[in-house]
């Protein structure tokens, strides 16, 4: 073995071009295929670290509202948990979880307030059902006092330091709650990212909130179930749809149990307060890793068995002087092996310094400590896949020479072994040119995102959130005229132009409901799930949302109060008689008249097609204030606006963002993976090009003779340049032709995602293969070049 790598760093070290372009080339590839393999086994490793995850259920609720619809809540009745564990046999343990979703905690130090919007309420059992590291203190005085906390570690080093934390007193609204517990931070890939978790008793302490809780009807906790080993999911989800269907009035829900470590790529729920994500994301990346390192592993299987005519001489000695094709089998394993450690070692040194970027591209927080074992399982398998592909086809071509046939002229390398490296080429550009069609697709996509007119105009707005807790302690009347007196102070600050309210942000209206619209001529049958909008006078002016027909709320005109406005959509679906302004309409057991069609605007996503919109005016179900600022003044804005605030809500953090960021955090993912298939796409042309330029190199070196004759006989430095080229561009093209349909039907896939999408244009497969071209050429431009200036008389002085 001691030889083996011997010869073998001889070897690398005497053909060191080639060494450096596989070197180069491998560690690149495995770097990105790395960090892709961490990315895949951080998602589909959520929630998997529970010691009993496979046997930890949530249940999960469909709700058949309508006709034809169906709702599907992650949420259950808070008395449901209780009574299925009494009830149920086959259930060992309940808990749930209420995520401070419209109530952050909000601590109250040294006349200071800070929100931390991750945080939750939870149950007696819940430290008995997830797994948790106790740093201090621990569950058991969590719970013996209902007005307890318990912190992360980074929270409680933000508020006390490295200090001990146990038995501090944090201040939440105008009650002292004791820190029982510092837990050490969850892992990334878990569902459970909060920072502040607080008894449920805590909560109940509000007998209001008490009584809305224990009410069957409403759907407000997060319940988990913990099986006994053995029990059927299917049968026990029959038996709580059974205990809902005797408790509640409602019998169209069904019961199911969602397993905990699928939670995260669930689909089709109609809200969530959990991290979810696309599986199909994770198959395309797992796939993308693979051919990354494929792509890399070719250029060391094209340059080995090219260059095989090289070491023929050497070969053949070796066979001569007894050594057997097993021993020269492992002779050039060893090379793969000694060019795949090295490779390894630099790979090591770029995830280290390229991280901190990786963490940032992501949004994630991936560590990589050399303790790991998940990242030695990344590691070691990337080594292997690359050293098996990269060793087998070449070792056992080098190994097979025939010396005695060599020696006597005969030609090295068979019809099939060219024929196996162009294909490989082709495969690394037909590989190039999927993912510049695919990047050009995305870009296009989101380009079309971006600047596409939603109906709406959202810059220049500061969405000024008011806490869920202060708008429903208030009275309507003195919800109101808060409201009002902050809209005046506001509007008399110059760097805002106007002000209005609604109860969601308008691109992303989530507020739906289903069966309370009524309207003259509506089938008995036909029970409608549309979207809901309170918004108030200003709305339409500060939006600019345009009108079909009608006009908009006026304050002067009090019967406004219980008019509706509906968008173009609803109007369309609802088969309402003509003329529509004027007819009767009820929503909410409030029945008023349809002043105005307002045109179909983005209220939501473009993945989701435009549905039925009601819009109506109760500004005391609207604690959003949607500030429009003057061009140039929003540092101005955001200051007055803090004084405001300071003014008539001092006990609660201020909560802003600017509409944009709201609009773009809508497509965040959709961007996250569009990165990711561009830098995939830069490396294995990168790649793909290193390959390309030491086989252009290496062929033009062996047809140099070839050359130099061409030259002698009057062959122009043009036509050289083509005779060099053509057979590369031939590939390229063949890698085109293969590509465009594959390229096609993922980018069709892909746009089925979004109701609202560019077409693929026939100009992006010439763009895309063009850009390939472009690349080859410019890859085998330098020899070609090279070749046809040389001197012919070198070449063939020695003739």
């Amino acid at each position: 073995m001691k030889n083996y790598f011997k010869t073998a760093w001889k070897a690398t070290w005497k053909y060191k071009q080639v060494s450096m372009i596989n070197i180069v080339g491998l560690s690149v590839g495995m770097t990105a295929a790395v960090f892709m393999l961490l990315w895949v086994q951080n998602e589909i490793s959520y929630d998997a670290y529970h010691p009993n995850a496979d046997n930890i259920y949530r249940i999960t609720n469909t709700i058949q509202v309508s006709r034809d619809d169906k709702w599907k809540w992650e949420k259950s009745p808070m008395p449901l948990a209780a009574a299925a564990q009494k009830g149920i046999p086959e259930i060992e343990k309940t808990a749930m979880l209420s995520p401070a979703v419209y109530n952050p905690v909000t601590f109250n130090i040294n006349n200071e307030v800070f929100t931390e919007k991750q945080g939750a309420y939870v149950t007696n059992n819940w430290f008995n059902l997830f797994h948790y590291d106790f740093m201090q203190g621990g569950p058991d005085a969590f719970f013996k006092n209902p007005f307890s906390l318990v912190l992360s570690e980074t929270k409680a080093k933000k508020y006390f330091g490295d200090g001990n934390a146990v038995g501090k007193t944090m201040r939440i609204d105008s009650v002292n709650y004791t820190v029982q517990a510092v837990i050490k931070d969850n892992p990334a890939t878990s569902s459970f990212q909060y920072d502040v978790l607080l008894p449920l008793d805590a909560m109940m302490a509000d007998s209001n909130m008490r009584k809305n809780s224990d009410n069957w009807d409403n759907y407000n906790f997060i319940t988990f179930l913990q099986l006994h080993a053995g029990a059927s999911p299917a049968v026990v989800g029959k038996k709580i749809t059974a205990v809902i269907t005797k408790n509640t009035k409602n019998n169209t829900a069904t019961a199911t149990l969602q397993p905990l470590k699928g939670m995260y790529f669930e689909t089709g729920l109609q809200s969530t307060y959990m991290p979810h994500a696309d599986k199909k994301i994770v198959y395309i990346f797992s796939i993308f890793a693979v051919l990354l390192i494929v792509t890399a592993c070719i250029n060391y299987i094209n340059l080995t068995t090219a260059r095989a005519s090289l070491r023929v001489k050497e070969i053949s000695i070796r066979k001569i002087a007894g050594a057997k094709r097993r021993q020269l089998f492992m002779q050039f394993i060893a090379e793969c092996v000694l060019v795949s450690i090295i490779s390894l070692c630099i790979t090591l040194t770029l995830l280290k310094v390229l991280l901190p970027w990786f963490n940032q591209l992501t949004e994630k927080n991936f560590l990589l400590p050399l303790t790991s074992p998940g990242l030695w399982k990344v590691l070691g398998g990337t080594l292997v896949f690359a050293t098996v592909v990269n060793s087998i086809y070449p070792a056992a071509l080098l190994s097979s020479f025939n010396p005695i046939s060599i020696f006597r002229g005969v030609n090295l390398l068979r019809v099939k072994d060219a024929t196996l490296r162009k294909g490989l080429v082709v495969f690394q550009f037909t590989l190039s040119v999927m993912l510049i069609v695919c990047s050009i697709v995305i870009f296009k996509q989101l380009h079309f995102i971006q600047n596409t007119n939603p109906g709406y105009s959202r810059s220049q707005i500061i969405t000024l959130q008011v806490p869920f807790r202060t708008h429903t302690k208030l009275s309507d009347g003195v919800k109101k005229n808060l409201i009002q007196i902050m809209q005046q102070q506001l509007l008399a600050k110059s760097s805002v132009t106007g002000c209005t309210l609604a109860h969601e942000p308008i691109v992303n209206v989530s507020s739906t409901n289903a069966g309370s619209a009524d309207w003259d001529g509506r089938p008995k049958d036909f029970k409608p799930t549309v979207s809901q909008l309170a918004t108030d006078a200003d709305y339409q002016k500060i939006f600019g949302l345009q009108l079909q027909a009608g006009r908009w709320f006026d304050d002067q005109h009090p019967a406004d109060k219980h008019n509706f406005i509906l968008n173009e959509t609803a109007v369309r679906q609802f088969n309402m008689h003509k003329p529509v302004l004027g007819q009767r309409f009820t929503f909410h057991r409030d029945t008023g008249r349809v002043i105005a069609v307002v045109k179909d605007f983005y209220y939501q996503s473009m993945h989701s097609k435009i549905g039925p919109l009601i819009i109506f005016n109760n500004k005391g179900w609207a604690p959003y204030i949607f500030i429009k600022t003057a061009p140039g003044n929003a540092k101005a804005a955001i200051k007055d606006i803090e004084t405001v605030w300071k003014d008539f809500l001092p006990g609660d953090a201020i909560n802003y963002a600017f509409l944009d960021d709201t609009f773009n955090n809508l497509y965040k993912s959709d961007l996250k993976v569009s990165s990711l298939i561009l830098l995939f796409a830069v490396i294995v042309i990168i790649i793909s090009a290193m390959g390309l330029f030491a086989l252009a190199a290496f062929t033009t070196g062996q047809r140099t003779r070839e050359i130099g004759i061409r030259k002698v006989l009057g062959a122009t430095a043009q036509s050289i340049a083509m005779l060099v080229t053509r057979d590369f561009v031939k590939l390229v093209a063949i890698a085109i032709v293969i590509a465009s349909p594959i390229a096609w039907w993922a980018m069709s896939k892909w746009l089925e995602d979004f109701a609202y999408r560019v077409t693929i244009s026939w100009w992006i497969f010439i763009a895309a293969g063009a850009a390939a071209l472009l690349i080859a050429l410019a890859t085998i431009s330098f020899q070609a070049i090279k070749s046809a200036w040389a001197n012919p008389v070198e070449s063939l002085r020695s003739e």
